[in-house]
Parts: structure tokens; C-alpha cells; sequence
């Protein structure tokens, strides 16, 4: 019998080619056909590339005669321009969806969020059957939640085995240059994220995240293209991260800012267009619930192979050291790569 043949959207960003890696080394899988907006001339055994746009290029083409469709392709900004991260985000994946209905492939993979959650600040580790109405105050979480309503919809309509991945925050150190652009904008040195920078950081005793290696969620979704699993999967690393954590990796000292005053630096910050993302980010963070990953665990095997901890701690380093990789996404850091963003605008490169 053949191995699988695979197709992965959104193939050279943080997520993508940590599958698209992940993918080549299974013996199970046969083919692998990377999607992407931009051309990449990374090689990858077993795996071709091919440019193709979700929001208008012909999908059924590059789908036919796949097994395993895997959706990851996502805009996150310009998040001053929501009508342009919805075509893409909300509008490109029903056309995936569809095209893979059209095409009749038996597997799609969709990349979810723990943003798709409903507000759970202070509540127990929720499970998968949490709500996913996200939080209406940011583009990211409604349009996450928004997809879950149409995989709703979709499933009930059509045969296909829909996986829900829901990670929470993916972090390594190749993509540490990209989400610094996409989030944090050309005005932050990466040379400033250090003990010496940093003595003090805000208390936030509300502060309450999970982060997770972008290489784990990988073999998660590997898990879940060899098997014949269905449904939502929270994926995280144990234990949710504090302000203690950040100080401790920093040597830091907390101090007591209160919440509305970091809000309206962040909203001052946004409206000079000093930073590229949107104060109600902030506020998303601040309102996400806590994952039980335990369905993972148990029916993909997932067993993240580095701590929270470590996990930011490599991130880290590679803000202090503009890494990247071997794609238009994850392009490393450089005096022309940072005029090149404030020439194009904060979060954008293109």
C-alpha cells in the first residue's frame, strides 16, 4: 500500500515548517505538497512547493488525489486592516473547505486557537467542549470562532474527518524575527530582550498563559494525519506561564502596574502607530481560559519535549539574535529588513 499524500497551506510560516519537517521524516507519508503566497526555494525531502493564494487561486487543482489536507495558512496583519486579514482568514479557508468537499479528500486538519475560546479567566482547565464564541474585541479570536461555527456546518454536511487543533502559543526560535514584526513592530531592538534591558516587569497577577514548541504541535499534527482521530485537541505545554516565570528568566523585579494603565500605553502605542498590534489583543491574552490537553496526550501522544520554560527561553534568543529561516515568512532580522517595514508599513514586509 502507498503512503499518504499530504497538503499542507500556509507550508513556510511558524507552524508550516515545522510540519512540512515533520512530514518528510514519516516513513508513512509518500508525497508532500507545500502551499504558500510567496515562493521559497527551501528544499525538503519528499515535499514540492507551489505558490497559491487561499483567497484566489484554483485549490481543487493542487487538493485532487491528496489523503490529508492540512490548513494552516493565516494572515495576522495589517490588523489595521480587518476586511483584509477576514478575506484571507475566514474567506480563504471556506474555499479550502470547500475545494476539499469538491475534491473528496478523505482528512482535513484545520488550524484553530486557543483564541477560539470564550472568556474563562479564573476557571478550571477547560476541555474541548469549552465554547469557541473567542472574544469580540480583537480580528484574531473572532475570526477563529467564526471558522469553528462553519467546521460546524461543514461537518454535519459532508463525510470528511475534521481535526480541530487548538495550540496554545507557538514559539520557536526561527519564527522569533517574524512574530516580533508581526506583534511587536521594527521599533523594539532584539538586542534589549536581556537581563540587563529588562530589571523590572509588571506584576499582572491575573497573567495566566500556555506556550507550546512550534516542533511539538508538529508531531501532534503528524499524529493526527496518521491516525483516524476526530474533533478539537488542545495543545500545550505544562504549566501555564506567569510573571514569575518571565522574571525569573529575565532576573527581573515585579512591580504593581495596574491592568487599565499597560491598556492605555498599549492603546497609545497602537494609535501612533508605534506597534502593529491591537490593544484588544491585550485584553484577548488576558481572557483566554486554561487548556486541559489530556485528549491529546492520550490519542496523539502529545508529550511536548521542551518546558515552558525553555521554550521561551529559546524564543528569546532568537529576538536577541534575529533568527529566521529558509522562508519569505521567517526572513531573519537586519537594518534593511527593518526599514523595509516601517517603509511598508508596521507588520509587513511585502
Amino acid at each position: 500500500m502507498s503512503g499518504l499524500r499530504v497538503v499542507v497551506t500556509g507550508a513556510t510560516g511558524n507552524v508550516g515548517t515545522s510540519v512540512i519537517k515533520a512530514l518528510s521524516a514519516v516513513e508513512g507519508v509518500e508525497s508532500v505538497l507545500g502551499l504558500s503566497r510567496r515562493p521559497t526555494d527551501w528544499t525538503v525531502p519528499k515535499t514540492r512547493f507551489a505558490v497559491s493564494d487561499v483567497r484566489r487561486d484554483n485549490l481543487e487543482s493542487h487538493f485532487e488525489g491528496a489523503d490529508v489536507v492540512i490548513h494552516l495558512a493565516w494572515l495576522f496583519q495589517p490588523a489595521r486592516r480587518p476586511e483584509i486579514t477576514w478575506e484571507n482568514n475566514v474567506s480563504g479557508s471556506l474555499r479550502v473547505f470547500r475545494a476539499v468537499a469538491q475534491t473528496g479528500v478523505p482528512a482535513l486538519i484545520h488550524a484553530s486557537s486557543v483564541g477560539a475560546y470564550s472568556p474563562g479567566r479564573n476557571q478550571p482547565a477547560v476541555s474541548e467542549d469549552w465554547p469557541t464564541h473567542g472574544w469580540p474585541g480583537a480580528s484574531y479570536p473572532r475570526e477563529k470562532a467564526y471558522l469553528e461555527r462553519c467546521l460546524d456546518i461543514f461537518e454535519d454536511r459532508h463525510r470528511t474527518r475534521v481535526v480541530r487543533m487548538r495550540p496554545a502559543f507557538i514559539f520557536q526560535k526561527s519564527s522569533a524575527t517574524a512574530q516580533r514584526r508581526l506583534f511587536a513592530g521594527p521599533f523594539l531592538p532584539g538586542s534589549l530582550v536581556s537581563s540587563f534591558w529588562i530589571p523590572v516587569l509588571p506584576q499582572l497577577p491575573a497573567l495566566s498563559v500556555q506556550v507550546v514548541h512550534s516542533s511539538d504541535v508538529a508531531d501532534a499534527y503528524v499524529a493526527a494525519t496518521l491516525g483516524e482521530q476526530q474533533g478539537a485537541f488542545n495543545l500545550a505545554a505544562d504549566p501555564p506561564v506567569g510573571m514569575n516565570t518571565l522574571a525569573d528568566l529575565f532576573d527581573a523585579r515585579l512591580i504593581d502596574i495596574p491592568e487599565p494603565v499597560i491598556r492605555a500605553g498599549l492603546w497609545a502605542a497602537w494609535h501612533a502607530h508605534a506597534v502593529p498590534s491591537t490593544p484588544g489583543l491585550f485584553d484577548t491574552v488576558m481572557q483566554i481560559p486554561t487548556m486541559d490537553c489530556s485528549r491529546a496526550r492520550i490519542e496523539l501522544g502529545l508529550l511536548p519535549t521542551r518546558s515552558p520554560s525553555a521554550v521561551l527561553q529559546e524564543f528569546f534568543e532568537g529576538l536577541r539574535t534575529g533568527a529566521g529561516w529558509h522562508t519569505p515568512p521567517l526572513a531573519g532580522d537586519g537594518p534593511v529588513a527593518r526599514l523595509r517595514e516601517i517603509a511598508t508599513g508596521l507588520g509587513s514586509r511585502a
